[in-house]
């Protein structure tokens, strides 16, 4: 991709070879202006060095690498995530599973975020419900450093362990347990398109059905929940069924799912009700 100096911005935002947002977001990274700025300066024309820098972040565009990891951020839940190809993009579908808990987490609830990833989840409540006792967890070192610098650059009070799922736990309890796993069945072929080309791959698939992780946590949740706590996860949009039969079957009550604003069945979650 050349772009020539002498260009000016207003000029750019309307030939650049993306669509017009992403247009936007290229230019403001390469010249360090505001969307504001974009607008009252979009005569003015680009340097070499400004030129070069637009030119190589539309290349890297052009060759499929995801705006968020170009720009090395992500809007979420109304707040600015940091990113890198160490964790996954979080996406507006994910609000729910944030909304979902906020709603059923008591005064001085504890939460617990499996695979955070990004934080996005943990971070989100944390934010929301400064009362809240969340905790987060992953088995990625490099995802944990992602998510503690965006709950410190959010003012979220989040606790971070690094943990193969529950092994870090002990006898610990929570209110809430939520997740959004690896769920995408090995050889998708949604693995090989798109943005899903450069995430992680170990936060995308289980590398078996989609439904292994999925499994893990509901089996392992019981341990680490109150009587009457939540256990609520984020699933394929074909996998609502599986997994509420795989709550019924673990012993959970009030087992349903819950539609994103797709109209998809994006979360499924349960109740842990001892008998006896």
């Amino acid at each position: 991709m050349n772009i020539a100096p002498g260009a000016t911005i207003g000029a750019l935002q309307a030939t650049l070879p993306l669509d017009p947002l992403e247009n936007r977001i290229l230019l403001q990274e390469a010249l360090g202006l505001s969307r504001v700025a974009l607008i009252t300066q979009s005569e003015r024309a680009l340097t070499s060095d400004e030129a070069g820098r637009l030119a190589a972040l539309v290349q890297r565009r052009i060759e499929g690498e995801p705006i968020a990891y170009i720009v090395g951020q992500r809007e979420f839940f109304g707040l600015n995530f940091k990113v890198s190809p160490a964790v996954l993009i979080p996406r507006p579908d994910t609000e729910l599973i944030v909304e979902l808990a906020i709603e059923r987490l008591a005064p001085q609830g504890r939460l617990l975020d499996m695979g955070t990833g990004s934080g996005a989840i943990a971070v989100s409540v944390a934010h929301t419900r400064a009362d809240a006792q969340v905790t987060a967890l992953d088995v990625s070192e490099a995802a944990l450093e992602v998510a503690r610098a965006n709950a410190l650059a959010n003012g979220a009070n989040v606790r971070f362990l690094q943990s193969d799922w529950f092994a870090a736990l002990a006898d610990e309890q929570f209110e809430i347990v939520a997740s959004n796993p690896p769920y995408i069945a090995a050889g998708d072929e949604h693995l090989s398109q798109g943005d899903l080309r450069f995430e992680p791959i170990g936060a995308l698939t289980d590398h078996a059905d989609g439904l292994s992780a999925l499994s893990i946590i509901i089996n392992g949740a019981r341990r680490h929940l109150v009587e009457g706590g939540w256990l609520l996860l984020e699933h394929g949009y074909d996998q609502a069924a599986q997994v509420r039969a795989s709550l019924a079957a673990a012993g959970y009550a009030e087992v349903q799912s819950w539609r994103d604003l797709a109209g998809i069945e994006r979360v499924s979650g349960a109740r842990l009700v001892r008998v006896g």
